[in-house]
């Protein structure tokens, strides 16, 4: 593509004006700091408010979960002693209290578990991230989890049952429930639940030690620019291989790119780095100063439509925004053709993937067909007006610097020029559109950007009626479109409670039936993350997945 070729100019003249000098190297016995690019800054550091791939990738170095899918993607214990199955009595079925299959889980926390500030890290963690999750105004999600565990019992400090009402097909994975410092965090929430949000030490005083309990801590924030983490002292786990690590935001990705050439940053993270064709790009220039890996994944690129909108409410309109694109010359020109065109949300990659979903074509003519019908007819200046004369004119928003995506957005408001639909461009910094203008349902009209998943991932918090965000619920949930669909609401409620994966394949199937022919989202295209890292960093392990690698931080190591 030419746009490629003409940015590779460029970068050295970027440098230049950065005020980025070329960096000489370093011997790697003298390395004690390593700094990480990545392009967007975390809208909140609190553990279960918002989801943003920035704080998840944060959250790596410094917080373990209980439990997460690992890179070879099952399920296993982190913070926990061992993994509860019904194999190994450490989960139990039993009724719930409306009759219907439960199961209660048992887990044990690490004997060595503690926050930074030298506090073990016990079950009274766990109660009070439940008691936050279960009120309502405290806007924490997921809901549904909070839902499901109704009650909790105590057997010990380090002990715990967790009794859920529904028996599901990852019973054990408690991937979600984020255990919280009580000693710190629950008097302010108790003051004012709602108000919580706000006043979290997570966003107050990141350089609490105490909020923190993995291999590193918080130890300095700069708004948007950076996070400066040190080893943890609390940490009993394998030390680290650097004593620092430096989180540097660089939003757009040529100057990120021009930072990784000049030696500001010594990495650039895939889960949050360059997009695939800046990436191929570089790695024709620079294979031999960086390792390039290019990780197929999760990774669902696509564009939300806020249905509340008289023209996106129409389902003609929303097909013809489809079939006006032609998603194959997109992959073809922008990343080599090196990623899947999307169908929708499931991952060919992920095992309920279904070849079989109806697929909309690009189809100009059709799109056209479809707008004249829903009544919006090409006026003098080839924007089709409605009879009210109300012009066909969307506004498309993601995230500003994100060289791939503004190459996305102009090739899909020419197409769809093409057809008498006129598109508004309009960006934001990630922390801004991911922390008010998405997660507040504010965009008018579409909002591009990306789900990353975890493998067979139920999408109940992004397709339920129940989980659309608003002021009532304190933004609580990701259904950002408001979409609304009864069968497709009960589809999510049966899936996690089928057992058999062979009995949830015809679920699956239906519910990417029902996504692909009512279209509440345009799907894209399935990403591909590009990793560089410097020649002497090893073993990091990317998952294709919702866990970032940063997680298993103690396997990096330098090599000569």
């Amino acid at each position: 593509m030419s746009a490629r070729a003409t940015f590779a100019r460029p970068l050295c003249a970027l440098a230049a004006a950065l005020g980025l000098a070329l960096a000489a190297p370093v011997p790697a016995a003298s390395r004690d700091t390593l700094t990480i690019g990545i392009t967007q800054y975390p809208s909140t550091l609190h553990p279960s408010i918002e989801s943003m791939a920035a704080k998840s990738y944060v959250h790596g170095f410094t917080l373990r979960p209980a439990t997460v899918h690992d890179a070879e993607w099952k399920v296993v214990c982190m913070l926990c002693e061992r993994l509860p199955t019904i194999e190994n009595g450490d989960a139990v079925p039993e009724t719930a209290p409306d009759g219907n299959p439960g199961i209660a889980v048992t887990y044990r926390l690490r004997a060595d578990a503690a926050w930074g500030d030298g506090t073990p890290i016990t079950i009274d963690d766990i109660l009070f991230a439940w008691e936050a999750g279960r009120e309502a105004a405290t806007g924490i999600g997921p809901a549904e989890l909070y839902r499901s565990l109704y009650r909790i019992t105590v057997i010990d400090a380090r002990t715990v049952t967790l009794h859920f009402d529904k028996l599901t097909f990852e019973y054990n994975a408690i991937n979600e429930l984020r255990p919280l410092p009580a000693h710190l965090e629950r008097a302010i929430w108790q003051a004012d639940p709602r108000a919580y949000r706000t006043r979290t030490l997570y966003d107050r005083e990141p350089a609490r030690p105490g909020l923190w309990s993995g291999p590193y801590r918080v130890v300095a924030t700069q708004a948007g620019a950076s996070i400066t983490l040190e080893r943890n002292p609390a940490w009993r786990g394998r030390e680290p291989p650097f004593r620092r690590i430096v989180i540097r935001t660089v939003e757009n990705t040529a100057a990120l790119e021009a930072n990784l050439l000049a030696g500001q940053v010594d990495m650039i993270a895939g889960e949050l780095g360059l997009p695939l064709d800046q990436a191929l790009a570089l790695e024709r220039r620079a294979a031999t100063r960086f390792r390039f890996y290019i990780q197929p994944g999760l990774v669902y690129e696509h564009i939300d439509l806020n249905l509340d909108l008289p023209a996106l409410a129409d389902r003609r309109v929303r097909e013809a925004l489809l079939r006006a694109i032609d998603r194959d010359q997109i992959v073809q020109r922008l990343f080599e053709g090196r990623v899947p065109v999307a169908h929708s949300f499931v991952n060919p990659l992920d095992r309920m993937h279904d070849p079989t979903v109806p697929r909309i074509p690009f189809d100009p003519e059709g799109a056209r067909r479809l707008l004249d019908d829903a009544g919006w007819r090409v006026g003098p200046d080839g924007i089709r007006r409605n009879a009210a004369g109300e012009r066909l004119s969307l506004e498309l928003m993601t995230t500003a610097g994100n060289r791939s995506r503004e190459l996305v957005q102009q090739v899909l408001q020419g197409m769809w020029r093409a057809v008498g639909i006129e598109v508004r461009i309009r960006n934001e910094p990630p922390r801004v559109f991911f922390g008010e203008t998405v997660s507040r349902r504010r965009f008018q009209g579409m909002a591009l950007f990306a789900w990353i998943s975890s493998p067979e991932n139920v999408p109940r918090t992004i397709l339920h009626s129940t989980e659309i965000p608003s002021e009532a619920r304190n933004w609580t949930g990701q259904n950002y479109t408001g979409f609304r669909h009864a069968e497709m609401d009960a589809l999510l409620e049966r899936l996690p409670i089928t057992l058999d994966p062979e009995a949830r394949r015809p679920l699956w199937r239906r519910v990417q039936e029902i996504y692909a022919t009512e279209i509440p989202v345009i799907p894209l295209f399935f990403r591909a993350d590009a990793h560089i890292w410097p020649r002497w960093l090893e073993g990091v392990r990317p998952t294709g997945h919702l866990a970032p690698s940063s997680l298993w931080v103690e396997e990096w190591r330098v090599v000569p």
